[in-house]
């Protein structure tokens, strides 16, 4: 596992009346501070990435679909330095995935369906200053290929 990177696996609810799953907690481990929650979505087979943060943690959870979630450790200071992390995420396996800062991650929709994604990062957008450092997601360094992996 890549360095600073947590995964908490969480608890799906049922009852007769439809379900309910906790995301993040103020008193889960990976918690570090509030700054916003937003959704975002793919398409079948879109790819979104590559991009890292220098302030802010990512929290993300698949709430719909599947998504491939990728990470790449590019820290060169880090005990993982060059590793590469894959997180199946979605309604077949309901995780949150903790991305720390410098750390880069995109992910892919893997469900035939929109795949929707929640996240909660530490940081609250700001579109004067964006902390948000954008790398193609296939003309890069990055020894990561987002094409199926059939066997």
């Amino acid at each position: 596992m890549i360095h600073g990177v947590k995964v908490k696996t969480l608890k799906v609810i049922p009852d007769e009346r439809g379900r309910l799953m906790e995301i993040l907690r103020a008193d889960d481990e990976m918690f570090e501070t509030f700054g916003q929650v937003y959704m975002t979505t793919a398409y079948s087979g879109v790819v979104k990435g590559w991009h890292y943060h220098k302030k802010q943690s990512d929290n993300m959870a698949v709430v719909k679909g599947m998504m491939k979630i990728v990470l790449y450790d590019g820290r060169k200071e880090s005990p993982t330095f060059g590793e590469v992390n894959e997180f199946f995420a979605g309604s077949h396996n309901p995780i949150l995935v903790h991305i720390p800062p410098y750390v880069y991650h995109g992910f892919k929709c893997i469900s035939e369906e929109e795949a929707i994604v929640i996240n909660t990062p530490t940081e609250v957008y700001s579109p004067q200053e964006p902390d948000e450092f954008r790398v193609h997601p296939h003309d890069n360094d990055i020894p990561y290929d987002w094409g199926r992996k059939d066997g």
